[in-house]
């Protein structure tokens, strides 16, 4: 059996808590780190907008030591891929040769990151792959996984779904051209308790706010709603 070393990317979001319990569950693939993007200069979850401190209790609940990658505001991707690069390559001192991702249907991410981390050395491992998002996302609920929205997309979703949990009546609500995990951006989450974690997050709900953001390597701005977490 290989038992290679690997890496978690984790958002904190649901997707990545549900690739990190299958990654866990198969016993194959022992997960000595966690791998988090941090807007530095925010102190929170680049893209989800979720506070460092949040961040750091997940790990903490599960018990698999956090890494962050500290990106500037607006990274260019010069700059994400060095920074990237040089955290990947500590992850390998470390004796690490696979990274886990929770990616599900999107081609051009999962060639990009192959591309990146085979130069590195590094196996790319995505357990959700191809699977049905319907499916993935009632497993999570049924599996005793719960999260809150904490960003959506404003060309997808209005600021009402900020906030709520993902159920079956979050669910139901999701318009017909949303992907029911928000596969294309359209929301992402914060889990908070779940079969991974010893014991749920405490948090309170804070103020929503729009902010605009733009990926790097993308010019074009994208306009969110995000409800802060206290």
């Amino acid at each position: 059996m290989d038992m290679s070393r690997a890496y978690m990317n984790w958002s904190g979001g649901k997707d990545s808590s549900l690739c990190l319990h299958r990654a866990l569950q198969s016993g194959n693939l022992p997960v000595d780190f966690l791998l988090t993007s941090v807007n530095a200069f925010h102190n929170r979850i680049s893209m989800h907008g979720v506070r460092r401190e949040l961040l750091q209790a997940q790990a903490d609940s599960i018990g698999i030591p956090l890494l962050t990658v500290e990106l500037p505001e607006q990274p260019g991707m010069a700059e994400y891929e060095r920074l990237m690069t040089e955290k990947v390559q500590f992850l390998k001192s470390r004796g690490c040769t696979r990274a886990i991702f929770g990616d599900i249907f999107l081609e051009d991410l999962k060639r990009y990151r192959e591309e990146q981390l085979n130069n590195l050395g590094m196996r790319c491992e995505f357990p959700l792959w191809q699977l049905s998002t319907r499916q993935l996302v009632t497993d999570f609920i049924r599996e005793g996984f719960k999260a809150i929205i904490v960003c959506v997309n404003d060309r997808y979703l209005d600021k009402r779904f900020c906030g709520r949990l993902i159920d079956e009546s979050f669910l139901g609500d999701l318009p017909e051209n949303v992907d029911p995990c928000g596969e294309n951006g359209e929301y992402h989450s914060f889990v908070f308790e779940g079969p991974i974690f010893t014991n749920p997050i405490p948090f309170t709900n804070g103020d929503v706010v729009h902010r605009h953001y733009k990926a790097p390597g993308d010019n074009t701005q994208y306009g969110f709603y995000f409800m802060d977490l206290l």
